[in-house]
């Protein structure tokens, strides 16, 4: 029976010679440690951290997930960030004051880009913006 596995090099390197981005991210996917309170009282320093890394361009995107059937919050989400390796993207996980103050866990997983698109459309005259 043949490996099923690709080393991740491997993998980079062959998505980056078929001619795709291939941009290395870090994916935070982040979860309740317990009572939901605790995610709640901690959302404040949670996303002024958010809007540092933002400034700083470390954070790519950011957000929550819905359930299953789109119809609640259970307080989870993930974090897509720029960083130079896996220990720097869990450095980055480990200092959001929800992860510091216990209200959520984490893991961190590395991500590439590789296709999709990005539409932005900005109106001069009445400083309007959208993004598709």
């Amino acid at each position: 029976m043949a490996d099923s596995t690709v080393s991740w090099a491997d993998k980079v390197a062959d998505v980056r010679s078929k001619g795709v981005l291939g941009m290395q991210l870090y994916a935070v996917f982040t979860e309740p440690a317990g009572d939901l309170q605790a995610v709640h009282d901690t959302m404040g320093p949670h996303l002024a951290y958010q809007k540092e890394l933002e400034k700083k361009g470390i954070l790519f995107a950011a957000g929550p997930f819905a359930d299953d059937d789109e119809t609640v919050w259970s307080g989870a989400g993930m974090v897509i960030v720029r960083a130079e390796d896996l220990a720097a993207a869990h450095a980055i996980a480990a200092a959001d004051p929800m992860h510091q103050s216990g209200a959520r866990i984490f893991r961190v997983r590395p991500w590439l880009l590789n296709e999709g698109s990005l539409n932005l459309r900005i109106t001069y005259s009445e400083g309007g913006r959208t993004i598709a």
